[in-house]
């Protein structure tokens, strides 16, 4: 099966978009009229100009191998509204017979594959290892006054007591995590960012800043007393405080089925977190890469959800073996075969609860759930076991966003009956990220 024969799906396309604007754009640019040269080759690669507001018409190209995308049209966006549309346009069927491409076109998918085929730089020289073990053991003494530091800020709070926090603000908060980067720590950094928008953010909100409180105490405690910790906690324990571990990890070749994915701004609104979660379909390991944008644009890697590529994946040490850097895909993608096999809430938790023993700062775990049932409520959804009296809590996302209209999707799709989701379990319960109704092999996004 090539890939001009795997024809994906317009939701497996439309959930590729970097943002609402560019969903909405790409869908109106999903028709014949405004494109011209329109074309695609049996190796998997598609093109096309599209009339656009300037003399010119943008020129688009796709490989749907990576994918990835090339466009003449200014956006900062991956994959922009053009290669949004083109892929909508094929798959509908409205590409035609392979053919061979234009210059134009040809020249980008030539460089892609001459890159692909170099061979990797070797080895490099021998490295200074007395100065770089200098230069760790300096940042690990900056590293361990920025903990004290904290330590006593965090002693200082306690001892006053939360109830000021509401007035305090944030400028606080954003001074000592500056404190952190100063210390080399941005995992710290980034923890105490969070800690200050929690003041005021609703009800109940000063037990959830006690929780964070109380899991930066025990990553502060793990950092003074790294010495005497286990490997593996040692790795997670550097990881989480922001420094770098070895990228020496466990190889897997796999075909790798993509499950989800979903973007996340942090607190400043400066750094753009795209996840994609990964399953490998023969070792059933699950596995999360992450990709980042900095400001005004996002992540590149897209992959589509429901689509599986044979490639190798490296595992990074820490992250309670979660995290990866996924290598060239080897093999043309091919669907799913349908929904992964499921698992009860109370398998769920409990794999949740081995994983904090490799990283207790672990939020959630990933899972597939099935066959369970959404119940919702006013003020708490649940995901119920089709058979048995176990169920898993939803946390309700904010009034308007695009998740809450997921769950409502979620609803629409059971009807009362069974399905299968894939989403993140935590201490907070069970967030849903793709559902697959019974007998059906097309995963439907929910956020």
């Amino acid at each position: 099966m090539t890939e001009q024969e795997v024809r994906w799906t317009a939701e497996q396309v439309l959930a590729l978009a970097p943002d609402d604007a560019s969903r909405k754009a790409g869908g109106r640019l999903g028709e014949a009229g405004p494109w011209s040269q329109i074309g695609g080759s049996a190796s998997g690669s598609l093109w096309g100009s599209c009339k656009g507001s300037g003399s010119r018409p943008y020129r688009t190209v796709v490989d749907l191998t990576g994918p990835a995308y090339k466009c003449s049209c200014p956006s900062r966006k991956f994959p922009c509204k053009h290669a949004l549309g083109l892929l909508l346009l094929w798959a509908a069927e409205g590409v035609g017979d392979p053919a061979a491409p234009p210059d134009w076109a040809q020249e980008w998918l030539t460089g892609r594959s001459e890159k692909a085929a170099r061979p990797s730089a070797g080895p490099a020289g021998p490295a200074d290892e007395e100065g770089a073990r200098r230069r760790s053991e300096r940042r690990a003494a900056r590293v361990g006054a920025g903990v004290v530091e904290l330590e006593r800020r965090l002693g200082d709070l306690l001892h006053e007591g939360l109830a000021g926090q509401e007035r305090a603000g944030y400028a606080g908060w954003e001074e000592t995590a500056a404190r952190m980067v100063d210390a080399q720590a941005p995992g710290l950094a980034a923890r105490v960012r969070e800690l200050g928008t929690i003041p005021g953010c609703g009800p109940g909100w000063p037990a959830r800043m006690l929780e964070e409180f109380a899991l930066l105490h025990l990553l502060n405690k793990a950092w003074l007393g790294v010495s005497g910790l286990p490997e593996r906690l040692v790795a997670t324990t550097r990881s989480r405080v922001g420094l770098p571990v070895s990228a020496e990890g466990e190889v897997v070749r796999d075909r790798w089925l993509v499950l989800a994915q979903y973007d996340s701004v942090s607190p400043d609104g400066r750094l753009t977190t795209r996840r994609i979660w990964l399953r490998g379909q023969e070792s059933g390991r699950p596995a999360l890469v992450l990709d980042f944008g900095p400001p005004g644009r996002p992540p590149g890697l897209a992959l589509p959800i429901g689509l599986a590529w044979e490639a190798q994946a490296r595992f990074r040490p820490g992250s309670a073996g979660l995290r990866v850097d996924l290598g060239e895909r080897l093999t043309a993608p091919i669907p799913g075969a349908g929904a992964p096999a499921g698992i009860g809430t109370g398998a769920a938790l409990e794999a949740y609860g081995a994983a904090l023993r490799e990283d207790p700062w672990l939020e959630s775990w990933p899972v597939v759930l099935g066959p369970v049932v959404p119940i919702p409520g006013e003020a708490v959804w649940q995901l119920a076991d089709w058979e048995g009296t176990s169920a898993l809590p939803v946390p309700l996302p904010a009034a308007g966003s695009r998740s809450r209209a997921g769950l409502w999707q979620l609803a629409a799709l059971s009807g009362g009956g069974p399905v299968t989701v894939f989403g993140e379990v935590g201490h907070r319960g069970f967030t849903p990220l793709t559902a697959w109704q019974p007998g059906s092999a097309e995963p439907i996004p929910l956020v």
